[in-house]
């Protein structure tokens, strides 16, 4: 228990035959429960898994008959913790990057009621330095990449480092989202901060270290490949959030702003993209003072609407 609350440990695994021993050997009394959940790999994990077992009461095996993703994985997790009556779930990884000795900084909010979800952030000021030397560059571009995506599609403009997996929440926020929609692949934890958002629910960043373990390959995260994969996602989730938030569950006029500021700044540079093709490669006919003029009005007026449909939505979720 901490403080008086039970809590439980969700740990996805895939693959981890070599790391998931010594993320098991370190998970700290505090937790009640540990749920690590196969997702149907092919390798030896589960003998690790259910050794710790043998050792450890707390240890609790669930397997998947078929692959869901990882985000599948954590959400079979929550489902039964929930069920099981546990106040707070944590999750990690199952790759031994993540310093279970820092869980209180997640925890803590939770119990004092400050918020409904936290999640690592390893960009806090005070992590920044040891995170960059750390972390390679190719993932620190990524990352930014991805976060900036999600900071628009989820809401949550003032969260970082949002492919995090570090992360802990209420039981509350788990028996009131609709998890039967939610991503499982990869990509999961922004889909999860788009859903929160749309309920409602409070996130708080948390500042964390990682830990690095020489000559093991811990992450599957591939930098601006992974930016790519999961953009289609979060474009699908921003408009999902539009809808259910501000339309089914509540009205705000924030949502025409950005339903006209979308499409004038497609249409402004589609046509000003053909204007300047027209004006390099052909005869330069279609080029007028008022063709470009409209143009120009047209994309200034569609940045001005997304730029107030922003504020609104950062104003709304303060």
């Amino acid at each position: 228990m901490y403080r008086d609350r039970r809590v439980a440990l969700v740990i996805p695994a895939y693959n981890e035959e070599r790391l998931i021993g010594k993320t098991l050997a370190a998970v700290p009394p505090l937790f009640d429960r540990v749920y690590v959940v196969d997702d149907c790999s092919p390798d030896g994990q589960n003998a690790v898994i259910e050794r710790s077992a043998q050792s450890d009461s707390r240890v609790r095996l669930l397997k998947h008959k078929e692959n869901q993703g990882p985000g599948g994985a954590i959400i079979t997790g929550y489902l039964e913790s929930a069920r099981e009556g546990f106040d707070y779930t944590v999750v990690i990884g199952g790759d031994h990057q993540m310093d279970l000795a820092q869980v209180g900084r997640f925890l803590d909010p939770l119990v004092d009621g400050r918020c409904d979800y936290t999640k690592g952030n390893r960009f806090l000021l005070k992590e920044l330095a040891e995170t960059m030397r750390r972390m390679p560059r190719i993932r620190l571009f990524g990352n930014w990449v991805i976060t900036l995506l999600t900071k628009i599609s989820s809401g949550y403009f003032k969260v970082m480092d949002v492919v995090d997996g570090y992360t802990a929440i209420t039981r509350d926020a788990i028996e009131t989202i609709n998890w039967d929609i939610a991503w499982r692949g990869y990509g999961y934890p922004m889909d999860f901060l788009v859903r929160l958002n749309a309920y409602g629910f409070r996130v708080v960043d948390v500042a964390r270290t990682a830990i690095y373990t020489p000559g093991e390959r811990q992450s599957q995260i591939k930098g601006f490949r992974y930016a790519l994969r999961v953009s289609p996602m979060l474009i699908r989730d921003f408009f999902w959030r539009l809808r259910f938030k501000y339309m089914y569950r509540d009205f705000h006029p924030l949502v025409f702003f950005y339903l006209m500021g979308i499409p004038l700044v497609a249409i402004g540079f589609g046509t000003g993209g053909y204007l300047i093709w027209d004006k390099l490669f052909s005869d330069g006919v279609a080029v007028t003072g008022p063709k470009a003029i409209l143009v120009a009005l047209t994309m200034l007026t569609g940045f001005q609407f997304l730029l107030f449909a922003m504020l609104f939505d950062m104003q709304e979720n303060d």
